[in-house]
């Protein structure tokens, strides 16, 4: 038990150091998972997953697996099918069997399996698990439109590849016995309609209980769990791997019904996807086998390498000719296909079942689909935001600013931030408040930030610091409410007064975003400011200019706002912290115009007089 206890405490710390180090420096994080299990399992023999929890791994995995993928689907809502839906339902209808038909070849041809193995392992290999292409997403910066056909790709595919696998396994395993392809497909499709009846039928019943009351609020979540969890072996009974359709069936229909109690479970659910992922994937390297790393041939390496270069490209290529779709989208799709914990699950549950059925090389899908996870991550991690930046689908790498309210005091900080190359972006609900943003050729968005529209309309990825600075205090801290999960606390700010936490007329502290300034201002305050002549100022730090000397040349009324990195990285002075400058560095300050000097006073008086004295030779 203690030894239970301490692997899965070894497992946690790993996955979500490996998760926190890839934050940090910018590697992909299901590189550094897969590193991290290899280390503590096969490396050190710190974690032995089999060991541990014998026959409840494969449980625990297919559960998690079930979880991640209600988790994805969750995020796929039919709005998105506008921009993404002509190139999703070709890598449906086309690039499955296509990829299926290319794999079994490639698998045949150069791996060398046989006939049955390699069709049921390429069917397998359909999938791009969103267990690895949603990190991978998070963590680049693509553009909207490939980014959302790889994510319902991931997604849809998923069971759509087990399926594959279920199809070709009872093909053999029946046809011993005079079965037809028909006669096996027939019952299996009516299974897989039936699994998403199912899902959907779940996805409603929570969708009519939640609002009305049936289940109180403390127990949405576990319910909603249980439910998928319910769902996900109820549906496997009827079928194998027919509770993947149903659960990504269920995620998809209820992120979609418009469910307004679901909206406080999306940060639970993100962060329960984040620790299974890390999991997951730290007990699927851990478990892999050195014999298996023995037996690999040089003609798996080549099967590697069709499948990067021949098999994917191929079959993306393929099933989008004579779409809509830019030349250098297809390219980037053609190459980013990675493969995760799905694969490694299925094609080892097979694995064995081959075995049974007398194929030999069944016992080779375990070492292979390891390999086959390890290159593409590899391969598309390390690659993915190399290939978006040389075709020119990469998104804004400098971080953004969104402004909510147009007023003139915004109007000016927007332009200050325009000036300093950072994307800046001004909302308001009111057409004639963002004339002057633009008169002066600044981005602007005319609609309401929270409403459910701006989501279609607005693609919000760029901008990494929101600052609502309205003239309702009220308001400012609803949009940093609202947006403070999907941003982060620490990056949505707000004018206004600080609150004495006491106060039970104000509005809590934890709804609200941080107040810009150390000494927080009031908005009416600023609009009397700016009328009495303030204006911003940049001062750009060196080694021989300092904040303290730069802040000697402003007026001793100037607040300092925030600094701008030279990577683009915006830190702001509040009321609870102020960033710590460094050579390099731009000061944003807002301040009273300067007083000239008497000095100052007297040479502008003599520059003028010399201006006025006549010149010789002239009349």
């Amino acid at each position: 038990m203690e030894h239970q206890a301490l692997v899965i405490a070894l497992v946690g710390v790993l996955g979500i150091g490996a998760q926190w180090i890839a934050w940090r420096t910018g590697w992909p994080a299901i590189v550094l998972m897969l590193a991290a299990g290899f280390i503590a399992g096969p490396g050190l023999h710190l974690i032995d997953p089999h060991a541990a929890f014998g026959p409840l791994l494969e449980p625990l995995v297919s559960v998690g697996v079930a979880l991640i993928l209600f988790e994805g689907g969750l995020s796929l809502e039919y709005r998105e099918l506008r921009k993404v839906g002509e190139a999703l339902w070709r890598l449906v209808i086309f690039g499955v069997p296509l990829g299926w038909l290319f794999g079994s070849l490639a698998l045949y041809y150069i791996a060398g399996l046989v006939w049955p193995v390699a069709i049921l392992f390429a069917g397998i290999l359909v999938v791009t698990g969103p267990t690895v292409v949603i990190p991978l997403l998070r963590q680049a910066s693509v553009q909207q439109r490939p980014a959302g056909v790889l994510k319902w790709e991931a997604i849809v595919n998923d069971p759509v590849g087990a399926l594959c696998a279920v199809i070709a396994y009872e093909y053999f395993r029946l046809s011993q016995d005079g079965a037809t392809l028909l006669g096996v497909v027939g019952p299996l499709l009516v299974a897989a309609v039936l699994a998403g009846i199912i899902g959907y039928a779940a996805a409603w019943a929570i969708a009519w209980a939640f609002p009305r009351g049936h289940v109180p609020e403390y127990l949405k979540v576990p319910v909603l769990l249980v439910t998928v969890i319910g769902v996900f072996v109820g549906c496997n009974l009827i079928a194998h791997e027919a509770g993947l359709v149903a659960v990504t069936v269920m995620g998809i229909a209820l992120a979609n019904m418009d469910v307004a109690s679901l909206r406080s479970i999306h940060p639970f659910k993100q962060n329960v996807a984040v620790l299974l992922v890390s999991g997951l994937f730290i007990l699927l390297s851990a478990s892999l086998e050195l014999e298996a790393l023995a037996s690999f041939e040089w003609r798996f390496g080549a099967f590697l390498l069709a499948l990067l270069f021949l098999v994917r490209p191929a079959t993306v290529l393929l099933s989008l000719l004579g779409s809509s779709i830019p030349w250098n989208e297809r390219l980037f799709l053609a190459w980013i296909a990675p493969r995760g914990i799905v694969l490694v699950a299925i094609s080892g549950l097979f694995a064995l079942r081959l075995n049974e059925l007398g194929y030999a090389d069944g016992s080779i899908l375990i070492g292979l689909s390891f390999a086959v996870v390890v290159a593409t991550i590899v391969a598309h991690g390390f690659t993915l935001n190399p290939v978006a930046k040389l075709l020119k689908i990469k998104g804004e790498t400098r971080p953004g600013l969104l402004i909510v309210g147009a007023t003139p005091w915004t109007v000016a900080l927007a332009k200050q931030m325009h000036d300093l190359d950072t994307p800046v972006l001004l909302v308001d609900g009111n057409w004639s408040r963002l004339r002057p943003a633009r008169a002066a050729g600044l981005p602007t968005y005319h609609g309401e930030i929270l409403h459910e529209a701006t989501e279609d309309n607005l693609d919000l990825s760029p901008f990494q610091v929101l600052v609502a600075a309205t003239d309702n205090e009220a308001y400012n801290t609803l949009v940093c409410s609202e947006f403070a999960p999907e941003i982060g606390t620490d990056r949505v700010y707000q004018l206004g007064d600080t609150v004495d936490e006491e106060d039970h007329r104000a509005l809590p502290m934890s709804l609200r975003g941080r107040a810009l300034f150390t000494d927080p201002i009031a908005p009416d305050q600023l609009a009397v400011w700016q009328r009495e002549g303030w204006v911003f100022r940049r001062t750009r730090l060196s080694e021989h200019w300092t904040l303290a000397e730069a802040q000697e040349k402003l007026p001793p009324e100037a607040r300092m706002l925030l600094l701008v990195r030279p990577g683009g990285q915006m830190r702001f002075f509040t009321h609870a912290s102020a960033p710590e400058p460094s050579e390099g560095d731009t000061i944003v300050s807002f301040g009273p115009p300067r007083q000239r000097t008497a000095e100052e006073v007297a040479q502008r008086r003599a520059g003028k007089r010399e201006a006025t004295k006549p010149v010789e030779g002239m009349a």
